[in-house]
C-alpha cells in the first residue's frame, strides 16, 4: 500500500510541473490584442442579435398577416356553407299549403301526430326537390 501512495504523490507532483511547464509554453495575448479580440467578438454578437430581432419581428408580422387572411377566408365559407344549408333545408322541407294531398309531410310533426311516412313517399319527396 505504501507504493501506491508514493506513486499517486509523484503523479501529483509531476502533472503540477508537467502543466507548469506547458503554460510557459502558451502564448498569451497582450491587454491591447485581447480587449480588441473581446470587443470584436461583443459586436459580431450584437449585430447577429440585431438581425435575427429583425427577421424575427418581419417574420411574425407576415405571419399574423397571413393568418388573418386565412381567418378571414375561413370565416367567410363558413359563413358562406351555413348559408347555403339553411337555404338548402328550407328547400326541401315542403309548407302545408304546398301539400297538394293534405296529409302532413314534414317529419317532426308527422312524429307529433303519430303517423309515419313510408319510405316511398320520403323517396318521392327527394325526388321532387332534386328535379
Amino acid at each position: 500500500m505504501a507504493k501506491k501512495e508514493i506513486n499517486k504523490e509523484k503523479k501529483t507532483k509531476n502533472f503540477g510541473k508537467e502543466l507548469k511547464s506547458e503554460l510557459k509554453k502558451v502564448s498569451w495575448p497582450t491587454f491591447k490584442q485581447l480587449i480588441n479580440n473581446t470587443t470584436a467578438v461583443i459586436t459580431i454578437v450584437l449585430i447577429v442579435s440585431a438581425i435575427v430581432f429583425v427577421l424575427d419581428v418581419c417574420f411574425e408580422s407576415l405571419n399574423d398577416f397571413g393568418i388573418g387572411k386565412l381567418k378571414a377566408l375561413v370565416s367567410s365559407n363558413a359563413e358562406e356553407q351555413i348559408q347555403n344549408n339553411v337555404e338548402d333545408e328550407k328547400a326541401e322541407t315542403p309548407e302545408n299549403a304546398d301539400n297538394q294531398d293534405g296529409e302532413n309531410t314534414n317529419p317532426d310533426e308527422v312524429a307529433e301526430n303519430g303517423e309515419q311516412n313510408t319510405n316511398t313517399e320520403i323517396n318521392s319527396e327527394t325526388e321532387n326537390v332534386q328535379e
